[in-house]
């Protein structure tokens, strides 16, 4: 952690930048360095400046927020906040193009001018930017290069002993901190009719989850959505775990939303899904842990793992933040590593292995139904 956390403010509001600045600038251990009107501006100052984490807003004259973050991760890569209104639904679908342009993450614009509302988004802004400065960013080259699939050493492998390759019933997936780019990649490369289901947990700033759902909805040719409870799980479709909610499935199928108390500090909490999934699918199923920070999802993992599950983490090539994935290495319970373009590989593999097995059932069971209609009408 940085002793001084020096941090570029970018808002075409006056206003609204000398709300962040006394937000950022009233707790110890930060400093802002600089603030900007425009991309361009912010541009300029990232160079000059060299901060440890930036603020951007979206919406900006001369050049918006999502060109300077391009620009910026392409020539000066720094982590990058994006402050943004979960109010607006374009401003929320905006907000994860940037996420895909390289920002690390979102937060909510200051909108109340109650104490209350003003302590909430304060401690929301510095928790993240804190969080932020400490990730190391690489220099993005558009459009970005696919990276070369890895496994682990062969001595470190898991090898599965009741994985049902062919009847795979239900992906599970996990992700925080540089999630929303990765799954996007994944399920962009998924078939429209794919056969499994998948459930997601998403950590993200409270009041974007509905926005996180719509764009995945509209970027990839999966059905994409929040969950609902008591909803049915379908092949083709993608259900997000709901804000500050846990998700979990029945071994009939069913998604079920809960409050419950947080696990380990998260709600929605990943090992609740992975958990659940273990009890209802079993050998039956994936999990899939992608970049993030903490340890979210490794207790639920260690336990899809001993009921036969098949387990899979993003490479720390390819993460932006290697914490959920290495937790879950280091425990000993992944059966591959790899990044987001060979993690679709095998989850296309896995479809069509399920409508192979699916087509074979279905023949047999036409050849077995001809068969008996043949004897019928032999002993007419």
């Amino acid at each position: 952690m940085k002793d001084i956390i020096r941090v570029l403010v970018v808002d075409d509001s006056q206003v609204v930048r000398q709300i962040l600045i006394s937000m950022i600038e009233t707790e110890p251990g930060f400093q802002v360095v600089g603030q900007a009107r425009d991309g361009e501006e912010a541009i300029r100052l990232t160079a000059r400046l060299r901060p440890d984490v930036i603020t951007m807003d979206i919406r900006m004259p001369r050049l918006d927020g999502l060109e300077a973050i391009r620009r910026i991760m392409s020539t000066t890569p720094t982590p990058i906040v994006v402050v943004a209104s979960s109010a607006y639904e374009t401003d929320r679908n905006i907000a994860f193009a940037a996420i895909e342009a390289g920002a690390l993450t979102v937060v909510e614009k200051p909108a109340g001018i109650t104490p209350k509302a003003y302590a909430a988004a304060r401690h929301q802004l510095i928790t993240t930017i804190r969080l932020m400065s400490d990730v190391q960013v690489v220099t993005l080259k558009y459009p970005v290069p696919r990276l070369e699939g890895m496994t682990l050493p062969q001595e470190q492998r898991v090898l599965p002993t009741q994985w049902q390759i062919d009847k795979t019933q239900l992906i599970a997936i996990a992700a925080s901190t540089g999630g929303p780019g990765v799954l996007r990649e994944i399920l962009s490369a998924l078939p429209a009719d794919l056969s499994i289901p998948i459930l997601a947990v998403q950590h993200i700033t409270p009041g974007f989850s509905q926005g996180f759902a719509q764009w995945l909805d509209s970027e990839t040719p999966l059905q994409v959505s929040l969950a609902q409870d008591g909803e049915r799980v379908r092949p083709g479709h993608v259900l997000i775990a709901p804000d500050d909610t846990h998700l979990t499935v029945t071994p009939a199928g069913i998604a079920r939303l809960d409050k419950s108390p947080p696990v380990k500090g998260q709600r929605p909490s990943a090992t609740r899904l992975f958990e659940s999934v273990a009890r209802a699918y079993g050998a039956a199923s994936v999990g899939v842990v992608l970049t993030g920070m903490g340890e979210d999802g490794a207790d639920g993992l260690e336990v899809l793992h001993h009921s036969g599950g098949h387990i899979i983490a993003q490479d720390e090539q390819s993460c932006v933040v290697f914490g959920m994935p290495k937790v879950a290495i280091e425990r000993g319970v992944v059966n591959r590593v790899m990044p987001p373009d060979k993690i679709a590989s095998v989850i296309k593999y896995l479809d069509t292995q399920r409508k192979a097995h699916r087509k074979e059932r279905n023949d047999q069971g036409g050849q077995q139904c001809r068969v008996e209609m043949q004897r019928s009408s032999e002993n007419e």
